[in-house]
């Protein structure tokens, strides 16, 4: 096996935009139904109010158990 080389810092600065994502381990399923689902969203929501934090968009896509 080769050597890998350490991801680079990622850029934390004032006005920096961030791609955040959230993963099911070894593709298993996120939610279970609509109610969690449901559930995150309104979490989200209560987060970035509280914390003055901006989105500029949002998705729920599949965690490709189908691929």
């Amino acid at each position: 096996m080769g050597m890998t080389m350490p991801r680079r810092a990622r850029i934390d600065a004032p006005g920096a935009l961030h791609h955040v994502i959230c993963r099911g381990i070894e593709r298993q399923v996120i939610f279970q139904d609509n109610a969690e689902r449901d559930d995150f969203v309104n979490r989200l929501g209560r987060i970035l109010s509280e914390t003055s934090t901006p989105c500029y968009a949002w998705a729920l896509i599949p965690n490709h158990q189908l691929c």
